[in-house]
C-alpha cells in the first residue's frame, strides 16, 4: 500500500505558538510565556534526541498552561506515536483536528496511526477527507479499498484514476484481481465501451475488452471489438492478434500468415501471447501443410528468444507424433545455434536411427562422443550406426569405451551389451558376442525380479 510520509521534518520553530511572538506586558503573563517556552523547547529537545517519555512529560506542561493551544496536542500526539502509544496518539491528533479542521498534517497523524493498528476501515473515513486537501491520497484510497474488500468502490476510483492521470502498474494488478470475478466483469465492460467512444484512438481499452470476451468465451464480440481497433487504428499489432484467430477459425491461411509475420517482430505484443500464436498456427498447418515454409519463416522471429527455445520444441511435437522428418528438421534447425543441449541431441539420434540414417548418426554421435566424453548415450548410438553400416570393430572401441561410463541405468546397459553382442557378431568372434549375449539376459532377468 502506497503511504504518504509529508509531515516528518516539521521544525520547532514553526510549531512554536503565537503567544510566544507576541505578548508583551503584563508582568505575570510575561511569566507565563517563558515557562510555556521553556517546557516547549525542552520538548523539542528531549523528542530530538527520542526520549520520548520525557518530551512527554515536558509537553504535559505546556498542556497545562495553555489547553487550548493545538500546537500542543499535535506535538503530544507525534510523541505518543514515537513511543507505539497508538490510542493515545489518536487522540490527540484528533483533538488538533476539532481544534482546526483544516490541519492537514493531524489528519496524516491519525491515518498514521489507523495504518500501524491495520485499522483500514477508519483509514478510508480518514483518507477521504485528506483528498480534500490532495488527490493524490486517492492512490492510498484504491488500496485501502482493496484491503477491505470493497472491489467496486475500487473498480471506479481505479477507472477514474486511469482516465485522469493515466494508468499504474499497481492499479492495473488491482484491476486484473477484480476482474476474475465476473459480477464486477459487466461494469467493467460498459466502462471500455464508454472510453472506447471517448477516445477511439486509444488502443489499450480496446485489447483490456478484447481480452474479457476471450476470456469468457465470446469469441464473436472479442473479433467485432477487434475489427474496431482495425478500423481505428490500421496499423495496431493487437488487433492483428485476434484476427489471426478469427483467420485460423475460418480456415484462412492466407490472411492468418500475414497477420502473424506483423505480430511475431512486434515488440509490442507479449512473447506468450506469440508462443500461443505460433503453437495454434502449428496445430493448423497439420492440416494444411502447404503453408509449412511459413511455420519456418515464423520460427526465424524467435532466434533471440531466451524463455523458449521455439525450433527445438517444435521438434518435440512432431517427435511425438513419429514424423522423423520434420523431427530431425527442427532438432537441426535448433542445434545451429547451440552444441550444448544433450536433451536434443540425443532426440535428434534417436529420430535419425528411427529412419535408418545410420551415417548422420554415426557421424553427429562420434562428434558429441569428443565434446561429452562421459555421456554414455552418444557412445551407444554410435556403437548402434556403426553395427548398421557394418563397421563393426568401431563399434565394438566405441560400445567398450562407454560401457565404463555407464552408472545406475540398466535398460542402457542392456542395450550397451546388445549392441557389443551384435558388432562381434560381425566380427566372427562368437565367444565375446555369447558372452554379451548372456550379460544382457541376465541384466533382463535382473530387471523382473
Amino acid at each position: 500500500m502506497m503511504k504518504f510520509k509529508m509531515y516528518g521534518l516539521l521544525l520547532g520553530l514553526i510549531l512554536v505558538p503565537s503567544t510566544l511572538l507576541s505578548q508583551t506586558e503584563p508582568e505575570d503573563v510575561a511569566t507565563i510565556d517563558n515557562k510555556f517556552q521553556n517546557y516547549f523547547y525542552e520538548s523539542l529537545k528531549q523528542k530530538s534526541i527520542e526520549n520520548y517519555d520525557k518530551a512527554i512529560e515536558a509537553m504535559q506542561q505546556c498542556k497545562e498552561l495553555e489547553p487550548n493551544n493545538a500546537v500542543v496536542y499535535f506535538e503530544l500526539a507525534k510523541n505518543y506515536l514515537s513511543l507505539k502509544k497508538y490510542k493515545e496518539a489518536y487522540d490527540n491528533f484528533e483533538k488538533v483536528t476539532q481544534m482546526d479542521a483544516q490541519n492537514r498534517w493531524a489528519w496524516v497523524g491519525m491515518y498514521d496511526v489507523c495504518y500501524a493498528t491495520q485499522d483500514y476501515e477508519q483509514a478510508i473515513t480518514i483518507v477521504e477527507k485528506l483528498v480534500e486537501f490532495k488527490e493524490d491520497y486517492k492512490e492510498d484510497l484504491v488500496s485501502l479499498y482493496m484491503n477491505t474488500q470493497q472491489f467496486d468502490k475500487a473498480l471506479v476510483l481505479i477507472n477514474e484514476l486511469n482516465e485522469k492521470v493515466g494508468k499504474s502498474e499497481k492499479r492495473e494488478l488491482y484491476k486484473s484481481d477484480i476482474l476474475k470475478d465476473a459480477k464486477y466483469q459487466s461494469a467493467e465492460r460498459n466502462n471500455l465501451l464508454e472510453q472506447i467512444k471517448k477516445n477511439p484512438k486509444e488502443e489499450s481499452n480496446y485489447v483490456d475488452l478484447i481480452y474479457m470476451y476471450s476470456r469468457s468465451n465470446q469469441e464473436d464480440k472479442a473479433m467485432e471489438i477487434a475489427k474496431k481497433l482495425e478500423t481505428a487504428i490500421p496499423n495496431s499489432d493487437w488487433a492483428k492478434v485476434s484476427l489471426f484467430k478469427s483467420y485460423l477459425n475460418n480456415n484462412d491461411g492466407e490472411n492468418a500468415v500475414k497477420a502473424m509475420n506483423i505480430v511475431l517482430p512486434s515488440k509490442k505484443i507479449d512473447s506468450k501471447i506469440k508462443h500461443r500464436m505460433l503453437n495454434e498456427f502449428l496445430i493448423f498447418i497439420k492440416n494444411n501443410p502447404k503453408y509449412e515454409p511459413d511455420l519456418d519463416q515464423a520460427i526465424s522471429y524467435f532466434d533471440n528468444d531466451k524463455e523458449v527455445k521455439v525450433a527445438k520444441e517444435i521438434g518435440k511435437f512432431y517427435y511425438v507424433k513419429s514424423n522423423w522428418d520434420k523431427a530431425i528438421k527442427y532438432f537441426e534447425m535448433h542445434l545451429k545455434s547451440t552444441n550444448e543441449d544433450i536433451e536434443t541431441q540425443l532426440l535428434l539420434l534417436q529420430a535419425l536411427t528411427e529412419k535408418k540414417q545410420y551415417d548422420v548418426a554415426a557421424k553427429r554421435a562420434v562428434e558429441w562422443t569428443e565434446l561429452f566424453p562421459t555421456q554414455p548415450e552418444f557412445y551407444y548410438y554410435a556403437g548402434l550406426a556403426n553395427n548398421q553400416l557394418t563397421n563393426y570393430k568401431l563399434a565394438t572401441t566405441v560400445l567398450e569405451t562407454g560401457l565404463d561410463f555407464v552408472i545406475d541405468n540398466i535398460d542402457l546397459e542392456i542395450n550397451f551389451n546388445i549392441q557389443l553382442g551384435e558388432a562381434y557378431n560381425g566380427l566372427g568372434d562368437m565367444k565375446k558376442k555369447e558372452n554379451f549375449f548372456t550379460k544382457a539376459n541376465e541384466l533382463i532377468k535382473s530387471k523382473r525380479k
